[in-house]
């Protein structure tokens, strides 16, 4: 396979966006490499009934293509996908997008200065910059219980939901109570004839400002789209106010805490049911997740909350810690993700064939989340410590677009002056150790003071007790700091051999 400027992994609002702005920028010279058969990441996975985005519409979008006639103020998932193919054939990425590539191995090659890509299938693709947008929520966590294998009835992850199966009539378990597992019980307990809910802790859940938008709406939308530009602006700055409030101590957290405790007493008149669903832990410490019919369905005759642990599964039951047997005909996993591994099945070698699994052995970390001393130009899209807890992922993506682009003309400027071939780059970017480590210290300071280090268990921090994930200023910030990059943060490292001919 010749030679590309870019190769990037992953086909979902990551990859694309970057794909979109390469091409919007003059580049043409990469390629896509998504695993599945089709593109969309962790919306076309997550399929289950009733999935939907938290972060309204207009501002769940890209910035240059934000002028969609979206039908909800929260998108469903079926509405997201329909949108990323949209792009997708607005902005011709389709030639580009290679689908059915399980990338299983990158290294860096220090005679060539380029990155050798290897997938499942034995096909290998090579590329000057690699960029990795692969996502951290694309690897099942499925909880190691006794007895699970011994299980008749059927079995599956929210993020691999079984259509083909009926749950009417049902006795249902769901195990875990997460941000899937919120939105797609009640679905279950409208259909099922029993639906149990295994609960190890509970979520903090506030309401869900969710609705259609009216014909008149979506019209005014149409022939006033400044007036979309202005309700996206003022999305994203509301969004903005409630950073601050993610730090301790914070009257913020308290008053919120109490609204969600009143909307919990408005459904659960039952006192020994509300204090099965009062959270132990700080308000936002574990992802806040939003949802209208959460504890209405609690309610329900058909639905019962476990909150004992459980002990083991058997052939058409589980049994929990307390001696009581529940009775099953299927079992749905809302159980989340392997979120401390950002590289899932990939491994990548950097110079001198330094994996990078041991160089984050300790915990994931990157400078401004983007790139890891070691490996040159290499670049991460929702890298270690860019996710946020208050606005829209995609805000934090688009300001990692503008760095890769920075970084490209960066490396066109350097090849130039160094006279060499067209495609030969000249050198390659590896950030400069003490910058990372500096970054990163200043980073983990900042974190002592955020509500999701207040003693939780979540999938923001380590077992070690490291946030590998989260970011803890305004994403403005993030956004000035990413807007180009520093080449005084790098260095300049020469090919070791000359380009091949």
């Amino acid at each position: 396979m010749p030679p590309s400027r870019v190769v990037i992994i992953g086909a979902g609002f990551a990859g694309l966006g970057l794909g979109i702005r390469l091409r919007l920028a003059g580049y043409d010279d990469f390629v896509i490499l998504e695993q599945a058969d089709r593109l969309g990441g962790v919306w076309r996975d997550n399929s289950y009934p009733g999935a939907a985005c938290d972060i309204p519409s207009h501002l769940y979008s890209f910035s240059f293509e934000r002028h969609y006639p979206w039908r909800r103020a929260h998108a469903t998932r079926d509405e997201i996908v329909a949108y990323l193919h949209h792009c997708v054939d607005k902005y011709g990425l389709s030639p580009h997008i290679q689908t059915g590539k399980a990338v299983t191995q990158a290294r860096f090659d220090e005679g060539t200065l380029a990155w050798e890509v290897t997938c499942s299938d034995g096909s290998r693709w090579r590329g000057e910059v690699l960029v990795i947008g692969a996502g951290k929520l694309g690897h099942p966590s499925i909880p190691e219980l006794p007895g699970l294998a011994t299980f008749e009835g059927v079995s599956f992850h929210s993020a691999r939901w079984d259509h083909t199966y009926s749950f009417e009539g049902k006795r249902i378990a769901v195990v875990g109570t997460g941000a899937s597992a919120i939105q797609f019980a009640p679905e279950l307990a409208k259909r099922a004839d029993a639906l149990t809910i295994f609960q190890r802790s509970a979520p903090w859940v506030a309401s869900k400002h969710d609705h259609d938008f009216s014909d008149r709406r979506r019209w005014l939308y149409r022939a006033l789209p400044l007036l979309r530009t202005l309700e996206r602006a003022w999305i994203y700055a509301k969004h903005e106010t409630y950073q601050p409030g993610l730090r301790l101590p914070n009257r913020m957290l308290r008053k919120l805490r109490a609204t969600v405790g009143a909307q919990m007493d408005r459904h659960i008149a039952d006192p020994q049911l509300r204090a099965q669903v009062t959270p132990d832990h700080a308000f936002g410490c574990k992802r806040i997740l939003f949802s209208n019919d959460w504890y209405a369905m609690l309610t329900r005759p058909n639905v019962v909350l476990v909150t004992s642990p459980i002990a083991r599964v058997e052939r058409d039951a589980v049994l929990t810690e307390d001696g009581a047997r529940h009775p099953l005909d299927g079992i749905v996993f809302g159980t989340g993700f392997d979120t401390d591994n950002f590289l899932g099945r990939l491994e990548v070698f950097g110079r001198s064939g330094r994996a990078l699994s041991r160089a984050w052995q300790d915990g994931a970390e990157a400078y401004l989340g983007l790139t890891v001393s070691g490996f040159p130009n290499l670049f991460f899209l929702y890298g270690p410590n860019t996710n946020v807890g208050h606005t829209s992922i995609l805000y934090m993506l688009e300001s990692q677009f503008n760095y890769v682009l920075s970084a490209l003309r960066a490396l066109s400027r350097i090849r130039g002056a160094a006279d060499r071939p067209p495609g030969a780059p000249a050198v390659a970017l590896d950030v400069r150790p003490e910058r990372q480590a500096r970054f990163n210290e200043e980073l983990q300071r900042k974190l002592v003071d955020m509500v999701w280090q207040s003693g939780c268990r979540s999938w923001y921090v380590t077992a070690g007790g490291k946030n590998t994930h989260n970011w803890p200023d305004p994403s403005y910030r993030y956004r000035a700091r990413t807007r180009r990059i520093d080449l005084d943060d790098f260095e300049l490292v020469r090919a070791s051999a000359p380009p091949a001919p």
